[in-house]
């Protein structure tokens, strides 16, 4: 093994650790923060659903 190899999967798994106990909780609190936003500011507009 090479050096560059070791330093490549030394890169990978960097990026795989930041993926996975970063990157994809931050985007599913966001995406579900943002879903309960919009549907809170929809009801806010309209009402809550069967008040029509």
């Amino acid at each position: 093994m090479s050096s560059t190899s070791n330093e490549e999967k030394s890169l990978e798994l960097k990026i795989f650790v930041f993926l996975t106990v970063f990157l994809a909780p931050l985007l599913s609190v966001l995406l579900v923060s943002g879903l309960g936003f919009a549907i809170w500011f929809s009801q806010i507009l309209t009402g809550p659903p069967g008040a029509g």
